[in-house]
């Protein structure tokens, strides 16, 4: 691969993010997006979120690009979320009011996910190591999710005083029964076999097969069809995954579809009280309990809401209705301690403006979901 950063895309993105094109030998080109900040793992903040939505509208035009990849550097993660800490500090700076740094991070963030949604050529996502949170929201939006026996697949939100946003609202209601609430609740980490049984995940290869999907990408006879280059990509990955050496297992999701839907039934509050009472042997259940249980009220209650959205909006109302909800907690949700516990000062004990799920006054939520924009939301027309 040869470097290749488009003079558009500003210098910062040849520091935490590098742009390269793969020559193949059907003339065509694949652009390489390989978010480079391997100490934070590959989190994500606004100056990468810029330098990747200008070089893939770019590729989106290009016809010499048939095909985009997307991957993180180092073996650890491709990406771990976003980098919440600007949020953090503007928030806590505002005390109570919505502030300009949530709205253009989250605007920005959500544009770039939804234009990896609709962009038409293949776009693919090397889903190796650790991707949770705006990490999983790009894998989300890419038409040809690689797992491998490495990764782990998160939306731990709750845990920070958030809820499953960058297109959450869409796929998790998409998900087998109660399956996505399970997710957005407990911060239950997929394994490969989990994210492909969800529909997170597409294609399971190993670590060190990366290369040769490289090299089988170079000799792939790219089209001017994205359509064929869809089917053809399609191709190349089933057949690398058939001589994969280790296999990629079994899902205990699938293999607990049932147990979920029980546990994820009724009211919120029935919910939480079944959580609470949970007595069980298995590690996996009770750590995932514990994990909600020492999560935010008010993002249970988010978290609740958004699944009862069901699939009635289309992708574009998702990211609107997220959007709304996203910089109103930070500026009044449980976000600032959220992040001052497990980020901040470390100490992992955040005090949550409710003790319990039933301490959460419906006032608070209903001024989550209304916009602050009013009629001139940012994303009334996302295109």
């Amino acid at each position: 691969m040869t470097n290749l950063v488009d003079k558009a895309a500003h210098s910062f993105a040849t520091q935490h993010v590098v742009f390269q094109t793969l020559a193949t030998a059907s003339g065509k080109l694949v652009g390489v997006v390989t978010l480079n900040v391997e100490k934070a793992l590959n989190a994500l903040d606004l100056d990468m979120v810029r330098a990747m939505t200008v070089q893939l509208n770019l590729w989106k035009k290009d016809p010499l690009i048939a095909c985009v990849v997307l991957d993180g550097s180092g073996e650890k993660a491709f990406c771990a979320g976003g980098d919440v800490r600007a949020l953090y500090h503007a928030s806590v700076a505002a005390q109570g009011q919505v502030t300009e740094v949530a709205k253009v991070f989250f605007e920005e963030e959500y544009r770039l996910d939804y234009l990896l949604h609709t962009f038409g050529k293949p776009v693919l996502v090397w889903g190796d190591g650790i991707v949770m949170g705006g990490g999983l929201g790009l894998m989300a939006g890419a038409s040809h999710k690689v797992v491998t026996e490495t990764s782990r697949i998160a939306m731990p939100e709750v845990t920070i005083g958030l809820y499953p946003d960058v297109g959450g609202s869409y796929f998790l209601n998409r998900m087998p029964g109660k399956m996505g609430l399970f997710l957005g609740l407990t911060a239950y980490q997929m394994n490969a076999a989990d994210a492909c049984y969800v529909g997170l995940a597409d294609h399971y290869l190993n670590r060190d097969d990366k290369e040769l999907m490289f090299d089988a990408m170079a000799t792939l006879d790219w089209s001017d069809s994205p359509a064929l280059n869809h089917q053809r990509l399609d191709s190349m990955i089933n057949e690398l995954s058939n001589q994969v050496d280790i296999p990629k297992g079994d899902s205990l999701l699938a293999e607990s579809q049932e147990i979920i839907d029980r546990l994820m039934a009724g009211s919120l509050t029935d919910i939480v009280s079944r959580m609470s009472s949970l007595r069980t042997e298995e590690a996996w259940l009770n750590k995932a309990c514990a994990t909600m249980l020492a999560g935010s009220p008010i993002s249970w209650h988010l978290a609740y809401i958004q699944s009862q959205l069901g699939t009635k909006l289309s992708l574009a109302q998702c990211f609107k209705w997220e959007l709304t909800v996203s910089v109103n907690v930070c500026a009044k949700g449980d976000f600032s301690e959220g992040v001052r516990a497990l980020l901040i000062d470390k100490d992992k004990q955040p005090k949550w403006q409710f003790a319990d799920v039933q301490s959460v006054p419906n006032r608070v939520i209903e001024d989550m979901l209304t916009s602050p924009w009013g009629e001139e939301h940012p994303l009334s027309q996302l295109s």
